[in-house]
């Protein structure tokens, strides 16, 4: 874009189950309501699970009901068996952005990836694509050596970079390794030679759900029980027939080894579900340090989506 985007901007972050879908579509409703059937608020994925076009039960992606209410963009938009990086929703937001339908609409972002929010505010390097020679050489090692001896792969290339990671972080071990062997230089570099930020961070509403702990577990496990009710071991079946690589981002999505598990007759739903839970109640763990350690001091805090919307209307 030759200038940042001027549109008034609602950013909603937060925590797995907190409530972020529902109050950005409340949002949205009241900016349109009373509007003659224009819609002048819309609603932009900022979750790097919904813009996959499979598991719209198990990613939490908005209904059908939901969708018909407000305009949506940039869910369920990628095939499952694709990588789909934070550089890639960045492109998506810059052309849908330019869109002459979306000029002069009150664009409501939400998500629980942080990484997007912090590209949207602060830009993204423009990292060189991966290659396919390159991609498949980092897969065989991670199935030789596992992701221990690909961490050490990694640290004796790009130790600076190694330093930074968990050495069991698998995904972005694999990313840190590939950048290095695709480029001869650090992720750490792309990463410093960062491109203008899309949105002026000085203009745009900034929210993000943390509820405590006690009532976020309570609400993902009330979810993931709704989640099996309306279908989610099916969706993961119908996946599970596609036999991706495990190591697509899609796959590790929160339920996805569990209820393959429970597919497999390794164990019984019950047990699939209670490990969806957990897995769910790690994640959340882990958005919650994201969010209290780089989230920007100017970002609104909430402990629910019932209190955000209080503040807002």
């Amino acid at each position: 874009m030759p200038e940042k985007f001027n549109n008034k901007v609602i950013l909603i972050a937060g925590l797995t189950a907190s409530g972020k879908s529902q109050l950005a579509l409340d949002i949205a409703r009241s900016m349109n309501a009373g509007k003659g059937g224009a819609q002048e608020a819309v609603i932009i994925n900022a979750d790097s699970m919904q813009v996959y076009d499979g598991l719209r039960v198990l990613t939490a992606r908005p209904p059908a009901a939901d969708l018909a209410q407000a305009p949506h963009y940039l869910y369920g938009f990628v095939d499952a068996a694709c990588r789909f990086s934070a550089g890639a929703w960045l492109k998506a937001v810059e052309k849908l952005l330019q869109q002459p339908e979306m000029q002069g609409k009150i664009c409501i972002f939400v998500g629980g990836t942080g990484l997007y929010f912090h590209a949207l505010l602060g830009g993204l390097a423009e990292i060189p694509p991966i290659s396919a020679a390159v991609r498949q050489k980092g897969q065989n090692l991670l199935a030789e050596k596992g992701v221990a001896g690909l961490y050490a792969a990694l640290q004796s290339s790009d130790s600076t970079m190694a330093a930074r990671l968990s050495p069991q972080d698998s995904q972005r071990i694999m990313r840190a390794w590939e950048v290095w062997e695709e480029t001869g230089k650090s992720l750490g570099h792309w990463q410093s030679e960062t491109n203008p930020p899309l949105i002026q961070a000085e203009k745009a509403r900034k929210l993000v759900l943390l509820p405590p702990q006690a009532a976020i577990y309570a609400q993902i496990n009330a979810r993931v029980d709704k989640m099996v009710e309306q279908g989610a071991p099916a969706e993961v079946e119908v996946l599970r027939a596609r036999r991706l690589d495990p190591q697509l981002p899609l796959m590790k999505a929160a339920g996805v080894r569990e209820f393959y598990a429970y597919l497999d007759g390794e164990t019984d739903l019950p047990a699939a579900i209670d490990k969806t839970k957990q897995a769910t109640r790690h994640y959340a763990k882990r958005q919650r340090t994201w969010f209290s350690r780089r989230l920007s001091l100017d970002w609104q805090v909430f402990v629910s989506a019932a209190a955000a919307g209080r503040a807002i209307f």
